[in-house]
């Protein structure tokens, strides 16, 4: 199996020294709400994505029902 990736997933050590470049560009309080305004961001988007789905499903209710209608 051939790794699609040039480098590889980072492993043990290289986490943390992530971790710690993160923290210093940051800084300890700012990750707190980057993390909840990603996960805002991530709660709207699966709610516009529910939504999206279901008026698709609708549409094609109403088209289905038109077909039934249109051939009776």
């Amino acid at each position: 199996m051939t790794n699609f990736l040039a480098f590889g997933l980072p492993v043990g050590g290289e986490w943390l020294i992530i971790l710690a470049i993160v923290i210093i560009l940051f800084g300890a309080t700012k990750i707190p709400a980057l993390a909840k305004s990603m996960g805002k961001s991530i709660k709207e988007f699966k709610k516009g994505v529910k939504e999206d789905d279901e008026d698709n499903k609708s549409e094609d209710t109403k088209k289905t029902e038109e077909k039934k209608e249109d051939n009776q």
